[in-house]
């Protein structure tokens, strides 16, 4: 299970990725309005929420007592080199914990400000919570960067075209009926990449 939670947030981290090269460095610190944050102040608040939460989470509570999180709001990274050190450090704690669990603990007990949590609930709580941020920061690429936007799924109404594309290659017999990205359609069967 661990493998697949890595996979999954390493996807969603390469999503931002790809949209912080898509806009230009002055971009990266603009901001609707002032109680809209930038991409810059976003990245900043998830590292900040990483290096709290994954600090030594098996042994002290998520919320350290050295988090600032009013301050992870703050417009204050001045370059994007800067900011790719502070994204680069979250991910690096976040990455580094999760490695740290094994089969038998996912229902282990850890706190976050004080309130148990199994590390499964845990995981999930922040898996919820960055790629939120992360959708805000593609939203603001998209906003930022209009007809000159580079889609990082299925473009705007090529659906048809990307599964004609994807599945012409598959004989007929081969193409599973309103499959998930789970289950296959009409089986039990747990496609490989998500058993647990």
């Amino acid at each position: 299970m661990k493998d697949l939670f890595i996979k999954r947030f390493l996807f969603y981290k390469e999503l931002a990725e790809k949209t912080f090269d898509q806009v230009s460095e002055e971009q990266l610190f603009w901001k609707y309005n002032e109680e809209s944050n930038s991409i810059a102040t976003l990245v900043k608040h998830i590292s900040g929420n990483m290096l709290s939460r994954w600090t030594n989470f098996l042994t002290e509570d998520g919320e350290k007592n050295w988090r600032n999180r009013d301050s992870e709001f703050e417009n204050d990274i001045h370059s994007k080199s800067e900011m790719m050190e502070i994204w680069n450090k979250g991910w690096q704690v976040l990455l580094e914990a999760l490695n740290q669990i094994k089969d038998e603990n996912w229902y282990d007990t850890i706190l976050i400000r004080g309130e148990k949590h199994s590390i499964l609930d845990a995981v999930l709580r922040q898996f919820a919570h960055y790629p939120y941020h992360i959708g805000q920061i593609i939203y603001i690429g998209k906003m930022l960067k209009n007809e000159d936007w580079k889609t990082l799924s299925i473009a705007k109404n090529h659906s048809e075209t990307f599964n004609i594309e994807k599945f012409k290659s598959q004989d007929s017999s081969e193409i599973q009926e309103n499959s998930s990205p789970v289950c296959y359609a009409k089986s039990d069967e747990v496609r490989d990449d998500y058993k647990i």
